[in-house]
């Protein structure tokens, strides 16, 4: 279906970006994102994601909005608190752009459910605090070749990779050992900068335009405000990818 003359308007700016045009702008709406978490990182990947034009967006999050998260969580305000962030990204985004349909999912992520959270999602985006249930997505994009933006932040420092297997190396070829889950500093605009980074990444690979960060590990210091860029291998040992051949 035609690009109405709303969405033509809407999307304006961005559609003259060359090799965007409206064909772009289709596969943009044609397109479903998984989001995990709906918090620091998640919040700037799916307002911008929204206002991008994405046909849809699965929100994943089973905690509630606390003060101490509203620093940093713009999907959600005081009033919000206490109600679940899924839901409350859904209300959020709605106001953002009506044209997207967000669908709220209020469960945790476990090696369980991820797949039928994930659906048909066409790219998954990890906006999480803990290693532990990246690694439950990690091995999930490995099993299926889905694509994996995966983001981290701590204090005014952050990363991001594109992961595709079994082109590029999963999330434990790059981080193999454990990471404790601690409470850890940050400040609001942390991950504003990350998640603005993946939302590009995503909208960036559902077109078909610009290169993503294959086999690359993105590492900003806000503290320099420096942007350094480590080539990342696949682990020939990996126990969770390396027998993988899995093309899609």
């Amino acid at each position: 279906m035609a690009l109405s003359n709303s969405e033509l308007t809407r999307y304006h700016r961005q559609m003259i970006i060359k090799n965007w045009g409206e064909g772009g702008q289709e596969r943009l709406r044609s397109s479903t994102v998984f989001i995990a978490g709906a918090g620091g990182l998640g919040s700037p990947v799916a307002v911008y994601l929204a206002a991008a034009g994405i046909g849809k967006m699965r929100i994943c999050d089973f905690s509630d909005p606390e003060l101490s998260n509203l620093n940093r969580q713009i999907l959600h305000s005081v009033a919000d608190i206490g109600k679940n962030k899924a839901l409350s990204a859904a209300e959020t985004l709605h106001g953002i752009n009506p044209h997207v349909t967000v669908e709220p999912l209020t469960e945790k992520i476990t090696s369980e459910s991820v797949k039928r959270l994930v659906g048909e999602s066409d790219i998954i985006i990890d906006c999480l605090d803990n290693f532990e249930t990246r690694h439950v997505l990690n091995n999930f994009s490995v099993a299926t070749g889905s694509p994996l933006v995966h983001g981290a932040i701590h204090g005014i420092s952050g990363q991001i990779t594109f992961m595709k297997s079994p082109q590029t190396p999963c999330l434990r070829c790059i981080f193999p050992d454990r990471v404790p889950k601690d409470i850890f500093p940050v400040a609001g605009v942390t991950p504003g900068v990350i998640g603005t980074l993946q939302a590009l990444e995503a909208i960036k690979w559902l077109i078909g335009i610009g290169e993503n960060m294959l086999e690359r590990l993105l590492v900003w210091d806000g503290d320099a405000m420096d942007f350094q860029v480590i080539s990342v291998h696949r682990d020939p040992d990996c126990p969770v990818c390396s027998h993988n051949t899995h093309k899609r």
